[in-house]
Parts: C-alpha cells; structure tokens; sequence
C-alpha cells in the first residue's frame, strides 16, 4: 500500500490542470476545435432550414383551410337556396340572379329554370317537374371560381 500523502498527491487539484502542449499534438488539438465549431454551424444551418420547411408547411395549412371554409360557404348557400325553390309554393322563378355578401368576397348566384320534359311510363308528359339549377359564381385571387348543383321540384296542379 502506498502511503496516504502519496495518494493525495496524485488526486489533487495540481495535477488535473492541463498542462500546454507544444509541437504538432498541439496543432492536431485546435483542427479538432475548429472541426467541432463547423459541425455546430452544419448542425444550425439544418436546423434552420427545419424550421423554414415547418413555417410552410403551416402556410400551406392555413390556405387550405380558409379556401375549405370559402367553398363550405358557398355550398351552404346553394343549399340554402334550393330549400327556398323547394320550399316555395307554386313554379319556380324562371331565371333570376342574387348578389350574396359572404364575408370571403361577392358570390354570384344564377337561378334557372326550365320545364323538366320527362314523361311517365305510358309516355305521357309530366308537365308538372321542372329542372332548376342554381350556380353560384365568384373570384378568388383573381381567377374566376363557379359551382353548380342542379334537381327537379314537382309542383302538382
């Protein structure tokens, strides 16, 4: 066993100091910190082009949701429409046009109709059905957007 004052010696703060190192160790050593300083810029540099991709990404996202919540918005109002046509006592209006205020824009709304010119099954003429359609017209960022739905309303008389 080696005496306690030799241990001591050996586990001091004296001897974990570093000491300077001369010559062609010590060129080796500041490539290595150089090397380390490059791969934390490469490792910033990724990471930055991470969070542009993710930005987007997210850009990306929101566009679709507010042209998804447009296009709800002018479903809605060709629903809203053919339960007034359907609703409605008496023949459809045979054209007529409506400017609705969405809140995304102006939409165009173009209601036709025409006689629906079906016949039964012995051939006789259903002069009671008439074809509607309904489109709604409107623009977003500048190119012109449409939707259409079409049905039949029977009105006996």
């Amino acid at each position: 066993m080696r005496p306690v004052k030799e241990r001591l010696k050996r586990s001091s703060v004296e001897s974990l100091n570093r000491r300077r190192f001369a010559g062609p160790v010590a060129l080796s050593l500041h490539r290595f910190n150089a090397f380390a300083l490059y791969e934390v810029l490469m490792g910033l540099a990724i990471f930055a082009l991470g969070v542009l991709a993710l930005g987007r990404a997210v850009q990306n996202c929101l566009n679709a949701s507010t042209l998804n919540a447009e296009e709800s918005r002018v479903r809605q109002i060709l629903a809203n429409r053919m339960a007034e046509v359907q609703a409605r006592p008496g023949p459809p209006d045979s054209g007529k046009e409506f400017n609705v205020d969405t809140g995304y824009g102006k939409v165009k709304l173009i209601q036709k109709t025409v006689p629906a010119e079906l016949q039964d099954d012995l051939g006789a003429q259903l002069s009671s059905m008439y074809h509607v359609s309904l489109t709604a017209k409107w623009t977003r960022a500048g190119a012109d957007q449409s939707q259409q739905i079409e049905f039949y309303v029977y009105r006996p008389g």
